[in-house]
Protein backbone atom coordinates (compact mmCIF):
# COMPACT_ATOMS: atom_id res chain seq x y z
CA UNK A 1 0.00 0.00 0.00
CA UNK A 2 1.58 3.29 -0.45
CA UNK A 3 2.31 5.43 2.15
CA UNK A 4 -0.39 8.35 1.52
CA UNK A 5 -3.10 5.53 1.34
CA UNK A 6 -1.65 3.76 4.75
CA UNK A 7 -1.33 7.03 6.29
CA UNK A 8 -5.44 7.78 5.29
CA UNK A 9 -5.96 4.18 6.58
CA UNK A 10 -4.52 4.55 10.16
CA UNK A 11 -5.85 7.99 10.63
CA UNK A 12 -9.40 6.59 9.83
CA UNK A 13 -8.53 4.15 12.49
CA UNK A 14 -7.14 6.29 15.19
CA UNK A 15 -10.04 8.34 14.38
CA UNK A 16 -12.56 5.48 14.64
CA UNK A 17 -10.83 4.03 18.09
CA UNK A 18 -11.25 7.67 19.45
CA UNK A 19 -14.80 7.85 18.30
CA UNK A 20 -15.43 4.17 20.14
CA UNK A 21 -13.37 6.10 23.39
CA UNK A 22 -15.96 9.22 23.54
CA UNK A 23 -18.76 6.89 23.30
CA UNK A 24 -17.78 4.72 26.02
CA UNK A 25 -16.71 7.43 28.19
CA UNK A 26 -20.40 9.44 27.06
CA UNK A 27 -23.34 7.44 27.92
CA UNK A 28 -26.28 8.11 25.97
CA UNK A 29 -28.74 10.46 28.63
CA UNK A 30 -31.82 8.45 30.37
CA UNK A 31 -35.28 8.87 31.86
CA UNK A 32 -35.11 7.91 35.44
CA UNK A 33 -38.33 6.75 36.69
CA UNK A 34 -38.77 5.29 40.07
CA UNK A 35 -41.71 3.55 41.69
CA UNK A 36 -42.36 3.51 45.42
CA UNK A 37 -44.36 1.27 46.45
CA UNK A 38 -45.36 -1.76 48.62
CA UNK A 39 -46.53 -5.22 48.95
CA UNK A 40 -48.53 -4.10 51.65
CA UNK A 41 -50.38 -1.57 49.66
CA UNK A 42 -53.94 -2.88 48.03
CA UNK A 43 -53.83 0.65 45.35
CA UNK A 44 -49.80 -0.47 44.16
CA UNK A 45 -50.39 -3.16 41.65
CA UNK A 46 -51.49 -1.25 38.94
CA UNK A 47 -48.39 0.71 39.54
CA UNK A 48 -46.27 -1.90 39.37
CA UNK A 49 -47.47 -3.37 36.48
CA UNK A 50 -47.30 -0.11 34.69
CA UNK A 51 -43.38 0.86 35.30
CA UNK A 52 -42.96 -3.18 33.95
CA UNK A 53 -44.50 -1.69 30.69
CA UNK A 54 -41.66 0.80 30.40
CA UNK A 55 -39.03 -1.00 31.97
CA UNK A 56 -37.41 -1.68 28.53
CA UNK A 57 -37.74 1.34 26.89
CA UNK A 58 -35.13 2.82 24.87
CA UNK A 59 -33.13 4.84 27.40
CA UNK A 60 -35.46 4.59 30.14
CA UNK A 61 -34.19 3.37 33.70
CA UNK A 62 -36.76 1.86 35.90
CA UNK A 63 -36.45 1.28 39.18
CA UNK A 64 -38.70 -0.15 42.23
CA UNK A 65 -38.04 1.42 45.56
CA UNK A 66 -40.01 -0.66 48.39
CA UNK A 67 -40.97 1.26 51.01
CA UNK A 68 -41.55 0.33 54.82
CA UNK A 69 -44.33 2.52 56.11
CA UNK A 70 -47.03 0.04 55.12
CA UNK A 71 -45.80 -2.54 57.13
CA UNK A 72 -48.16 -2.59 60.22
CA UNK A 73 -51.11 -3.27 57.82
CA UNK A 74 -50.04 -6.62 58.52
CA UNK A 75 -47.11 -7.91 56.15
CA UNK A 76 -43.39 -6.79 56.21
CA UNK A 77 -42.58 -5.92 52.63
CA UNK A 78 -39.92 -8.35 51.43
CA UNK A 79 -37.52 -5.55 49.43
CA UNK A 80 -38.52 -2.49 51.86
CA UNK A 81 -35.45 -0.53 53.65
CA UNK A 82 -35.87 2.59 55.34
CA UNK A 83 -33.40 4.55 53.46
CA UNK A 84 -35.83 3.78 50.55
CA UNK A 85 -38.71 5.44 52.63
CA UNK A 86 -36.56 8.50 53.07
CA UNK A 87 -35.53 9.13 49.20
CA UNK A 88 -38.95 9.33 49.04
CA UNK A 89 -39.56 11.68 51.87
CA UNK A 90 -36.72 13.59 50.84
CA UNK A 91 -38.79 13.91 47.29
CA UNK A 92 -42.34 15.38 49.15
CA UNK A 93 -41.38 19.17 49.67
CA UNK A 94 -39.71 20.00 46.17
CA UNK A 95 -42.90 18.64 44.84
CA UNK A 96 -45.62 20.15 46.75
CA UNK A 97 -46.65 17.09 48.92
CA UNK A 98 -47.15 17.41 52.94
CA UNK A 99 -45.97 13.38 53.02
CA UNK A 100 -45.06 10.60 51.54
CA UNK A 101 -47.84 8.34 49.90
CA UNK A 102 -47.98 5.12 47.54
CA UNK A 103 -47.81 4.23 44.80
CA UNK A 104 -45.64 6.94 43.43
CA UNK A 105 -43.70 7.21 40.36
CA UNK A 106 -41.28 10.17 40.07
CA UNK A 107 -39.10 11.18 36.79
CA UNK A 108 -35.66 12.37 37.06
CA UNK A 109 -36.13 13.48 40.24
CA UNK A 110 -38.72 16.82 39.72
CA UNK A 111 -41.80 15.51 38.32
CA UNK A 112 -44.39 13.29 39.65
CA UNK A 113 -47.62 11.50 39.22
CA UNK A 114 -49.69 8.83 41.14
CA UNK A 115 -48.36 5.98 37.90
CA UNK A 116 -51.59 3.42 38.42
CA UNK A 117 -54.10 5.14 35.58
CA UNK A 118 -53.00 3.38 32.21
CA UNK A 119 -50.43 5.70 30.29
CA UNK A 120 -49.55 7.71 33.14
CA UNK A 121 -46.21 7.07 33.55
CA UNK A 122 -45.58 6.71 29.65
CA UNK A 123 -47.16 10.44 29.40
CA UNK A 124 -44.61 11.90 32.39
CA UNK A 125 -41.98 10.22 30.53
CA UNK A 126 -42.41 11.94 26.98
CA UNK A 127 -43.22 15.50 29.12
CA UNK A 128 -40.39 15.63 31.35
CA UNK A 129 -37.44 13.93 28.69
CA UNK A 130 -34.21 13.13 29.67
CA UNK A 131 -31.69 14.02 32.25
CA UNK A 132 -28.87 16.94 30.85
CA UNK A 133 -25.95 17.50 33.28
CA UNK A 134 -22.87 16.02 32.76
CA UNK A 135 -21.38 12.88 31.28
CA UNK A 136 -21.33 9.85 33.59
CA UNK A 137 -19.59 6.67 32.83
CA UNK A 138 -19.09 2.93 34.20
CA UNK A 139 -16.25 1.53 33.59
CA UNK A 140 -12.97 -0.12 34.78
CA UNK A 141 -14.25 -0.66 38.45
CA UNK A 142 -14.62 3.79 38.24
CA UNK A 143 -17.34 5.63 38.30
CA UNK A 144 -16.42 8.95 36.20
CA UNK A 145 -18.59 12.17 36.09
CA UNK A 146 -17.57 14.83 33.65
CA UNK A 147 -16.86 18.53 34.15
CA UNK A 148 -20.39 20.75 34.30
CA UNK A 149 -22.66 22.71 36.53
CA UNK A 150 -23.62 21.59 39.81
CA UNK A 151 -26.54 23.65 40.79
CA UNK A 152 -26.33 25.29 44.44
CA UNK A 153 -22.25 23.82 44.19
CA UNK A 154 -22.65 20.04 45.08
CA UNK A 155 -24.28 16.95 43.65
CA UNK A 156 -24.84 13.64 45.34
CA UNK A 157 -23.44 10.35 43.74
CA UNK A 158 -25.64 7.14 44.21
CA UNK A 159 -24.56 3.61 43.53
CA UNK A 160 -27.55 1.42 42.86
CA UNK A 161 -27.74 -1.71 42.43
CA UNK A 162 -31.12 -3.60 41.66
CA UNK A 163 -32.07 -6.87 40.75
CA UNK A 164 -32.79 -6.51 36.19
CA UNK A 165 -36.37 -7.86 35.45
CA UNK A 166 -39.52 -8.89 36.69
CA UNK A 167 -39.91 -10.79 40.14
CA UNK A 168 -42.80 -12.18 41.48
CA UNK A 169 -43.80 -12.07 45.24
CA UNK A 170 -46.55 -13.76 47.15
CA UNK A 171 -48.28 -11.97 49.68
CA UNK A 172 -49.24 -14.25 52.76
CA UNK A 173 -50.77 -11.33 55.01
CA UNK A 174 -52.17 -7.67 54.97
CA UNK A 175 -54.43 -6.13 52.69
CA UNK A 176 -52.63 -8.25 49.63
CA UNK A 177 -53.23 -11.36 51.20
CA UNK A 178 -53.43 -14.17 48.44
CA UNK A 179 -52.02 -12.24 45.83
CA UNK A 180 -48.67 -12.67 43.53
CA UNK A 181 -47.39 -9.29 43.04
CA UNK A 182 -45.14 -8.54 39.68
CA UNK A 183 -42.05 -5.80 40.31
CA UNK A 184 -39.61 -4.67 37.89
CA UNK A 185 -36.43 -3.69 38.39
CA UNK A 186 -36.22 -3.96 42.60
CA UNK A 187 -33.72 -1.65 44.14
CA UNK A 188 -31.60 -4.02 47.27
CA UNK A 189 -29.17 -1.52 47.86
CA UNK A 190 -28.82 2.64 47.74
CA UNK A 191 -25.41 3.58 48.76
CA UNK A 192 -23.71 7.46 48.72
CA UNK A 193 -20.31 7.03 46.78
CA UNK A 194 -19.85 10.98 47.45
CA UNK A 195 -20.20 14.52 46.51
CA UNK A 196 -19.28 16.18 42.97
CA UNK A 197 -18.89 19.75 42.63
CA UNK A 198 -18.87 20.66 38.95
CA UNK A 199 -14.71 19.50 37.89
CA UNK A 200 -14.41 16.31 36.38
CA UNK A 201 -14.00 13.54 39.15
CA UNK A 202 -14.03 9.43 39.18
CA UNK A 203 -15.50 7.35 42.29
CA UNK A 204 -14.11 3.77 42.80
CA UNK A 205 -17.08 0.95 41.75
CA UNK A 206 -17.27 -1.44 43.94
CA UNK A 207 -17.79 -4.93 42.10
CA UNK A 208 -21.13 -5.95 42.38
CA UNK A 209 -22.82 -9.44 43.74
CA UNK A 210 -25.50 -11.72 43.75
CA UNK A 211 -26.40 -10.89 40.15
CA UNK A 212 -27.44 -7.60 40.76
CA UNK A 213 -27.27 -4.32 38.08
CA UNK A 214 -25.54 -1.33 39.07
CA UNK A 215 -27.06 2.25 38.12
CA UNK A 216 -25.26 5.54 39.25
CA UNK A 217 -27.23 8.58 39.21
CA UNK A 218 -25.73 12.21 39.80
CA UNK A 219 -28.45 14.50 41.63
CA UNK A 220 -28.65 17.67 43.13
CA UNK A 221 -29.12 17.17 47.69
CA UNK A 222 -32.66 16.88 49.07
CA UNK A 223 -34.62 14.99 46.93
CA UNK A 224 -33.73 17.67 44.07
CA UNK A 225 -32.97 17.14 40.46
CA UNK A 226 -31.66 13.86 39.04
CA UNK A 227 -28.34 15.55 36.89
CA UNK A 228 -27.18 12.42 35.30
CA UNK A 229 -27.81 8.84 35.10
CA UNK A 230 -25.90 5.81 33.61
CA UNK A 231 -26.48 1.73 34.32
CA UNK A 232 -24.97 -1.26 33.03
Amino acid sequence: MPRSRQFVALSSLGALALMASLGAAQAQPLTVVELFTSQGCSSCPPANANLIKVKDQPGVLALSFNVTYWDYLGWKDTFGKQEFTQRQVSYEPPLGHDGPFTPQVVVNGHADVVGAAPGEIEHLIAATGKTSGPSLSLDGGKVRVGAGAAPGGKADVWLVRYTKGVVQVPVARGENTGRTLPHANVVHTLTKLGSWTGDAAAYALPAASGGLSTAVLVQSPGGGPILAAATN
